[in-house]
């Protein structure tokens, strides 16, 4: 199942995707969005510059990452890091928590 079709049957509007790091700064930057979900790896960067955006900004978010938490930046490792393939039930959970 696409992430995509996930959040949709979460009842998630997607505002925006991104296929690069550059790209996710951006929306970061100028996307008005209540959650966010980075997958850290973005064709060989990391998302960790849209992090902190996003983190400058006090929107939440959550990491994606086949690596689990080592794959995430250390002084990011306090943000919900779901492993791939993605439980839509644990999906769910992080979504709620941030509500």
């Amino acid at each position: 199942m696409l992430v995509e079709d996930m959040l949709g049957d979460l009842g998630c509007t997607i505002v925006g995707s991104a296929a690069s790091a550059t790209e996710a700064e951006r929306v970061a930057r100028t996307a008005q969005i209540d959650f966010a979900l980075l997958d850290v790896n973005l064709d060989g960067e990391t998302s960790f510059a849209a992090a902190d955006v996003l983190r400058g900004r006090q929107i939440p978010f959550a990491f994606v990452t086949g690596y689990g938490e080592q794959g995430v930046r250390a002084d990011l490792r306090d943000a919900p890091v779901l492993s791939k393939p993605i439980d839509p039930r644990q999906l769910a959970r992080v979504i709620e928590a941030v509500d």
